[in-house]
């Protein structure tokens, strides 16, 4: 098990905001969270990257119990957050973002430039741009950048808050291809995302969140056909992506596609 929390709580002030948590992820497994906007998602990621603090529960990771540490630990231990709205360094350019993105990695300086040049397969655009301004790239190659800057650290878990937010369909359908990529190589991934059809389209599993609390679990296909997950987050509200339902479901069919060939 790479990661497992038991009945965790956590929130702000005397407030808590997610409630007796139970979440397993393996190694290799796409594991995706859905719920509306408030249902406690983005709190439950910083969380476990140690944002927020645990008020009670424990989370295991990798075999150890890391309620307690820091986030700069648990970074070092291998649990890599990239945040919502990205947060790059746009007066930088992509190469210095990169280089700050593995800081906390103990490593060679030929392991620095293997890792970058492994992420330049991974996100051509950014092989061919290193010197450019970050905050010049568009919204889809600032989240590149972003999940670029998260895998110079050599993750083992990767937590993805709203990646497709703002996009446009086109690379958000580039972005979850990257996604389901990843985990092939064996990366444990956390998906927060809003636009749940093409989350549990790509998802190992799913956990339903509301006010706080998991109010349903399953593999992705199974909360895909789900009536219940259907009339609550797959409907024409189910995402910040500005799509008719058809254009979304054809998405979700064209990226499936992808993952079988």
């Amino acid at each position: 098990m790479m990661l497992e929390l038991k009945v965790v709580s956590a929130g702000y002030g005397g407030v808590n905001v997610i409630h007796d948590v139970d979440l397993v992820i393996s190694e290799g497994e796409i594991v995706t969270l859905v719920g509306n906007n408030g249902a406690g998602k983005s709190t439950l990621v910083k969380t476990i990257s140690g944002l927020t603090p645990v008020r009670s529960g424990t989370i295991g990771f990798a075999g150890q119990q890391i309620g307690g540490w820091s986030t700069a630990a648990r970074m070092r231990a291998g649990i890599v957050h990239v945040p919502e709205g990205r947060q790059i360094f746009s007066g930088f350019t992509i190469s210095d973002n990169l280089e700050l993105g593995g800081y906390l990695r103990a490593r060679t300086a030929d392991d620095a430039d293997a890792q970058r040049n492994e992420i330049g397969r991974l996100f051509p655009m950014l092989r061919d741009r290193m010197s450019a301004l970050a905050g010049n790239l568009s919204g889809g190659q600032q989240q590149m950048l972003a999940i670029g800057r998260g895998l110079m650290s050599g993750p083992k878990l990767l937590m993805l808050d709203e990646p497709s937010l703002g996009l446009a369909p086109r690379v958000v359908s580039e972005i979850f291809d990257l996604i389901a990529k990843l985990r092939d190589r064996g990366l444990a991934i956390l998906l927060s995302e809003q636009n749940a059809r093409l989350s549990l389209a790509i998802a190992d599993r799913g956990y339903v969140i509301e006010n706080g609390r998991v109010v349903l679990s399953g593999s992705g296909q199974d909360l895909l056909r789900s009536k219940e997950v259907a009339d609550r987050y797959l409907g024409v509200g189910a995402t910040l992506q500005d799509q008719s339902v058809e254009r979304r479901t054809r998405l979700a069919e064209r990226l499936q596609e992808l993952l079988r060939s």
